[in-house]
């Protein structure tokens, strides 16, 4: 009895991993960071707290991880559609380019098998925010592939400058964080003419929202 007594955890199945990472997402994203707690988690996850610590330790190592993970899905697949759009010292048009920047997050934030409708909350709530912390996972996962694509907007616009590429980017990204997650908004201020339910008509508006943007910083750009 004594020995059953003092039994540490058992390593969980591989799977229960996965399941708490999401429950924490939905948790995250209804409460935001400072609402939630390890208890809610738990519950959302249907694990114990003992078995929520033994898998992240702390609140905020779980968010960072849940971060880290969403974060590399996207960028990596950022990255593969510029490694194939530059190739060969190819210079793509300037649709193309912005293809590859909202596809990666747009076709994750509306897809039901994976979730990524919460990660979008998230996402959104900690560009915005002023938490050194936040700010600093932020700078960590998205800065390299935002500098790739700055500098990849100069290549196929020669004319804009290295300050308008940066606002460019941030510009198109406020655009990103608005339109990555189905919201119904827009099929409700349309009375449902406009439907954000369709990935590949949303890619198509805001690639002419973004493109004429663009090219109005640097008239002579390429499409």
């Amino acid at each position: 009895m004594k020995a059953s007594s003092s039994r540490s955890i058992s390593a969980p199945a591989p799977d229960n991993r996965e399941a708490i990472m999401l429950a924490a997402e939905r948790v995250f994203a209804k409460d935001g960071y400072d609402g939630s707690s390890m208890r809610d988690i738990a519950k959302e996850a249907n694990v114990s707290q003992a078995l929520l610590h033994y898998h992240f330790g702390t609140k905020e190592k779980l968010f960072d991880e849940i971060f880290s993970f969403r974060a590399t899905e996207i960028n990596q697949e950022r990255g593969r559609h510029l490694d194939r759009l530059f190739a060969d010292g190819a210079i793509p048009s300037l649709p193309q380019l912005i293809d590859a920047l909202f596809r990666p997050t747009v076709e994750l934030g509306h897809d039901p098998e994976r979730f990524g409708n919460f990660f979008s909350r998230i996402l959104a709530a900690s560009a915005n925010s002023d938490d050194p912390h936040t700010k600093a996972l932020i700078a960590e996962h998205y800065d390299s592939t935002a500098l790739r694509f700055i500098s990849a907007f100069q290549k196929v616009l020669p004319g804009i400058s290295r300050e308008d590429a940066v606002w460019a980017y941030m510009f198109s990204i406020g655009v990103g964080m608005t339109m990555m997650a189905r919201t119904g908004r827009t099929a409700r201020l349309s009375n449902g003419a406009c439907d954000d339910n369709d990935v590949e008509l949303l890619l198509r508006k805001i690639s002419l929202f973004v493109c004429g943007g663009l090219l109005n910083m640097a008239p002579t750009g390429r499409t």
